[in-house]
């Protein structure tokens, strides 16, 4: 691990402040979570692998998005995938979901060598970029094949074609009940698309939750740490429950990509006092 002693003890230093402040909230805890909080590897895109896994361990987090960012999750090489798979397995971190996974060509051949991706990941679940609608019933074909659900990733307003959650699931409605959507709630509000009524709507075909924070619902530059800024997390999450969602609520914080922890830090404290408020 290339890392300096000053970065290895600034790091020890949140990871100590995180168990302190979460020791509380966890006495408080009545029952089992229905929310499970993961991580978007994408949160620690410019850190290498082994710091991934030092940083979920100091999160106290055992559950990844992986994207293939840096030498996160490979693709150019199975070897180089099976390889990463084993040190998280080892270090007691799995891999929930691959992605994002973009699907550039209308192609069998291309389309398989990303189911491949995820079935040596040994994942259910595929967070999909950008594939376009006449792309998607061949992508179904491979889904029924390799029985992994399809997450559509909506982009918000920059996405020329899946803007909204509600986008994604008029594409989808009358596909296979394994296609459906990654909702990220920031792009989601970003569309003008109120969240909570979105999970609502995608319901059953919501596969996967990337979570963070504006303080302006117009702003992608004004992302926060979860629960500095408007997003109505508490909702969402009673949301989820309300629907029966069996996935992940992945944090993927994508400011300060060369000090992600300290925000990291408080937005996964921040969501667990709220679980602890609910009576979790």
């Amino acid at each position: 691990m290339s890392t300096t002693r000053r970065d290895f003890l600034r790091y020890s230093t949140f990871a100590a402040a995180s168990t302190i402040a979460a020791h509380p909230l966890f006495a408080k805890a009545k029952k089992r979570s229905p929310v499970h909080l993961g991580m978007c590897s994408y949160t620690f895109r410019e850190f290498d692998r082994a710091h991934v896994i030092q940083f979920m361990k100091q999160l106290q987090l055992t559950d990844l998005n992986a994207k293939d960012a840096k030498d996160h999750l490979p693709m150019s090489s199975p070897e180089a995938e099976e390889q990463a798979v084993a040190d998280y397995k080892a270090a007691g971190i799995r891999l929930t979901a691959v992605g994002t996974v973009y699907f550039p060509k209308d192609e069998d051949d291309d389309i398989r060598t990303r189911f491949d991706y995820a079935r040596r990941a040994g994942v259910k679940v595929i967070v999909a970029g950008d594939p376009t609608p006449e792309t998607l019933p061949r992508i179904e074909k491979f889904v029924r094949q390799y029985d992994i659900r399809f997450a559509i990733h909506n982009h918000g307003p920059e996405d020329k074609i899946w803007h909204s959650p509600l986008d994604v699931l008029k594409a989808v409605q009358n596909m296979d009940p394994r296609m459906g959507c990654c909702i990220d709630v920031g792009h989601t509000v970003r569309a003008g698309t109120d969240v909570v009524e979105a999970i609502k709507e995608v319901g059953p075909r919501l596969f996967d939750v990337h979570m963070k924070d504006l303080t302006d619902f117009n702003d992608k530059a004004s992302q926060v740490p979860v629960g500095d800024g408007k997003m109505p997390v508490r909702q969402i999450f009673e949301t989820l429950i309300a629907i029966k969602y069996k996935g992940y609520v992945d944090l993927e914080y994508e400011v300060h990509g060369d000090d992600p922890m300290p925000g990291a830090t408080k937005s996964i404290n921040y969501m667990r006092g709220v679980l602890n408020e609910m009576g979790f």
